[in-house]
């Protein structure tokens, strides 16, 4: 079996725990409380970039992810790394992306089974009606990420 290690980033918003291998990211979450670090240079890398993200001096994520799920999740998750900072799209508009809108509701459950948050930010799909719904990390931490984001600030679409 592989070696895993994780990290735990104190961040502001909530402690966030960074799961790896020794050559990629595997999940990055919230979580309720720190517990021992066992890190590795990947791990302190993502820790570092998310540092920045949170302090405002970095937009996008240069990290090598292995998120594990299916083809079509893998699918969701690459066209959710297409949303740019700052920018939100509703579920159905992610449907429109992935080719067909009557998979509205298998997108919606990709987005929300997503192990890499943040990075991979699903924090940027909301209702068609402008509600924010649906976020592994809580409501709360979406609607902090959107703010730090600068978009609630504005009109969403």
């Amino acid at each position: 079996m592989e070696e895993t290690f994780i990290q735990y980033y104190p961040s502001p918003i909530g402690v966030i725990e960074i799961t790896a291998n020794a050559k990629s990211i595997l999940s990055i979450h919230f979580v309720k409380e720190k517990k021992e670090d066992n890190y590795n240079n990947i791990t302190l890398k993502g820790y570092r970039q998310l540092q920045e993200y949170l302090e405002g001096d970095r937009r996008e994520f240069d990290l090598p992810l292995e998120p594990v799920g299916t083809e079509f999740q893998q699918k969701v998750w690459m066209e959710l790394q297409n949303i740019p900072y700052g920018k939100v799209i509703s579920y159905l508009e992610l449907a429109k992306r992935l080719g067909d809108e009557k998979v509205i509701r298998a997108a919606a459950a990709a987005n929300g089974k997503n192990p890499i948050g943040i990075v991979i930010p699903c924090h940027r799909v909301i209702g068609s009606n402008g509600d924010l719904v649906g976020y592994a990390g809580g409501l709360d931490k979406k609607k902090l990420l959107l703010q730090h984001e600068g978009i609630l600030s504005k009109p969403l679409f």
